[in-house]
């Protein structure tokens, strides 16, 4: 008797994504039949809540699953990134969210049957991520693939609604943005090396994309072995329309009040006793202080093979602060 056994592969989604809400199950079930006819033992796992898909990918780690599957939004494909970060089990992605910020970043099809079809296809490239830290008495840390944000962003996305988010989508994210218009913002010390710069929203990025629809740090990827940090100065909200402005037309190099740098580790820290909020790959993490960092061959991703032909490594010189 053969004692070849078929690999498995288990899809952790979460049933509250943007596109499994209405029909989902068919969907993942003819996802599910693509893989297994491909010569997988599919197991559909459903997320009960807010870190559930952490504790999911973690357990089938210890029982040797050959590929996990990520089927939800950024969110979820963070948790799932927690929970397999330094294992050599590869990841696989199926875009089911609200941005997908990492379908659009790579080019992946956001339909879920090609999605399925496609991801059979695609390569396996040892990649580096983040890792956040807080000092601030918070327990462990989080990793994240794509971006933390520190600052203005952070704090829409702790104020942002539930439901509101359930029923507009991305629109739930621009009215949370201009609710703060004319506000004064919280300001935060970055510390890089030996030098600082006091600014209002940093950007940690390994990708271009922010959001699905603007680039802000536009000479990275997630093949390189640095963060683009973009840092942007300045209490007055009212002084990122320019700095909007500047994203749009792809003018934030040289801008007034921004600074542009490539690094591997960030200290960061409250100028004033005010709480400044964290996010990673678009979910609320924790206030400063605390630091980024990253770590250098943490995961196995699944990639199409046009993404890494199509970007370049970075030789991005860091802009003095």
């Amino acid at each position: 008797m053969s004692s070849h056994r078929p690999k498995k592969c288990v899809i952790i989604y979460n049933p509250e994504a943007g596109k499994l809400k209405a029909r989902g199950s068919d969907r993942l079930e003819r996802a599910r039949r693509i893989l297994t006819e491909a010569g997988y033992e599919t197991i559909l796992a459903p997320t009960c809540g807010p870190g559930a898909a952490v504790a999911l990918a973690r357990e089938w780690v210890a029982h040797a699953a050959d590929l996990i599957v990520a089927a939800g939004g950024d969110g979820t494909i963070n948790e799932v990134v927690e929970g397999v970060v330094r294992s050599a089990v590869p990841v696989g992605i199926l875009p089911a969210g609200t941005a997908n910020v990492l379908a659009s970043e790579t080019g992946m099809s956001c339909n879920l049957d090609t999605a399925a079809r496609e991801l059979l296809t695609y390569t396996p490239e040892r990649i580096s991520v983040g890792r956040l830290d807080f000092n601030n008495g918070s327990p462990g840390s989080r990793h994240f693939l794509l971006m933390a944000g520190i600052g203005l962003d952070a704090r829409i996305i702790y104020n942002l609604s539930a439901p509101l988010k359930a029923n507009l989508g991305k629109v739930a994210y621009w009215i949370a943005a201009f609710s703060l218009m004319g506000r004064r913002l919280e300001e935060f010390s970055v510390t890089i090396d030996d030098r600082s710069c006091r600014c209002s929203f940093a950007l940690v990025s390994k990708v271009r994309n922010y959001g699905g629809d603007l680039e802000i740090a536009r000479n990275t990827s997630l093949f390189d072995d640095q963060f683009e940090v973009v840092l942007f100065q300045g209490q007055n909200s009212v002084r990122y329309v320019q700095y909007f402005l500047g994203v749009l037309l792809n003018r934030l190099q040289g801008m007034e009040g921004v600074v542009i740098l490539r690094a591997r580790k960030l200290h960061l820290s409250p100028v004033r006793d005010t709480r400044v909020y964290m996010q990673v790959d678009g979910e609320y993490a924790g206030h400063l202080p605390g630091s980024v960092e990253l770590v250098k061959d943490a995961i196995t991703l699944l990639l199409p093979p046009l993404y890494r032909r199509r970007v370049r490594p970075s030789g991005s010189r860091p802009n003095p602060i």
